[in-house]
């Protein structure tokens, strides 16, 4: 047998193809900058102190703020450049237009883009120890993570937390009435738990219990229910690949939780065990295909896929497990899901929510 060797060279070049990837490429550059700007934006307030303003100096923003002008000055010169914020040379004045407004602001949300811009310093700080990854093996456990819990506790109180009663419960018939009435519930993987605190606020008639494997998360949990005197709610703890309970629950929840665990497959299978015969698991998880092909019309692949090599994947895999990824797909979720030994299972989605799909399981 002979081995044919293929000379990169000899493939055609393409000058124009190539100046057109060059200039692609100067864009991705600018727009990874933007996105660590972005994030200042939100996290200082800048964005809702301009979109309550007129046309302002840096000097009035700066103070409006309660921040350094120099700094407010080029960070607002980036948005200029960027074209995010208007600027008027003559009166040296900068305005947020209400349209960037709409999707900048905290007053915006669930629209607020700002929040995921966050995702981009938090994943970098992580960049050395990928990269160790890359050549030895291993993952990168979630105690490296510097504020991943806090974007994420804001990520979901936009995706989960406002469309949950509106939006989300609806996706089951008959759920509210349920609730209303009593029933326990668990939230596997809960992180802070701000969606099973609103809950439990909701329907005081139910019992609510939230397992997360990290302390910091379920301590955020605990301390919020507390505040909000909440009788009905418990936080644990917990390693689910690990739980015990069987039939214990009327429904079960996992919230974007389900492709980071270390075995996926044993979670569900505990979630099965632990879910009455005739109790509802939903579970809310990213849309995408399983196949990379699937997902190049996806519009937030990109992101997706780097979020998942430098925390979904990568946090699996510290803990010895099968490393999913974010993009583990559908095709692979309902694979999961009746292997487990779910029979009845519906994919359903929100319209205003197109970076998630929300199943809908029962035993059968």
């Amino acid at each position: 047998m002979t081995t044919t060797t293929i000379d990169p060279s000899a493939q055609p070049f393409d000058p124009s193809r190539a100046e057109a990837f060059a200039e692609g490429l100067l864009n991705v550059f600018n727009s990874g900058a933007l996105s660590l700007m972005i994030s200042i934006g939100h996290r200082t307030g800048l964005f809702d102190t301009l979109a309550a303003l007129p046309p302002a100096t840096s000097q009035q923003i700066a103070e409006q703020a309660k921040l350094q002008e120099r700094y407010v000055r080029e960070w607002l010169n980036a948005m200029v450049v960027g074209q995010i914020v208007t600027y008027d040379p003559a009166a040296k004045t900068y305005q947020l237009p209400a349209e960037h407004a709409a999707f900048l602001t905290r007053s915006a949300a669930p629209n607020n883009m700002a929040v995921f811009a966050q995702y981009i310093p938090v994943l970098a700080g992580v960049e050395d120890k990928i990269i160790y990854c890359f050549h030895y093996g291993g993952g990168v456990p979630y105690s490296q993570f510097r504020r991943f819990h806090e974007v994420m506790a804001e990520d979901s109180g936009q995706t989960v937390l406002a469309a949950l009663e509106d939006y989300i419960l609806p996706l089951v018939p008959g759920l509210q009435k349920r609730l209303q009435h009593g029933i326990e519930v668990l939230d596997v993987g809960c992180g802070s738990g701000r969606a099973l605190n609103q809950l439990a606020s909701l329907f005081p008639q139910s019992r609510f219990t939230g397992y997360d494997l990290s302390r910091e998360a379920i301590a955020t949990a605990t301390a919020e229910a507390q505040h909000r005197q909440l009788t009905n709610v418990q936080f644990r703890v917990q390693d689910t690949t690990q739980l015990q309970e069987i039939e214990q629950y009327d429904w079960i929840t996992t919230f974007d939780a389900i492709h980071d665990q270390a075995r996926p497959d044993w979670v569900l299978q505990n979630i099965y065990r632990a879910l009455r015969s005739d109790g509802v698991y939903l579970m809310q998880d990213i849309h995408a295909s399983t196949a990379v092909e699937g997902n190049l019309d996806h519009p937030a692949a990109p992101f997706l896929y780097a979020v998942s090599c430098m925390h979904c994947m990568t946090v699996s895999l510290a803990a010895g497990g099968m490393g999913l990824g974010t993009m583990w797909g559908q095709e692979k979720a309902l694979e999961l899901l009746r292997a487990a030994g779910f029979s009845q299972i519906e994919i359903k989605q929100l319209p205003h929510d197109p970076m998630n799909d929300y199943f809908i399981i029962r035993k059968g």
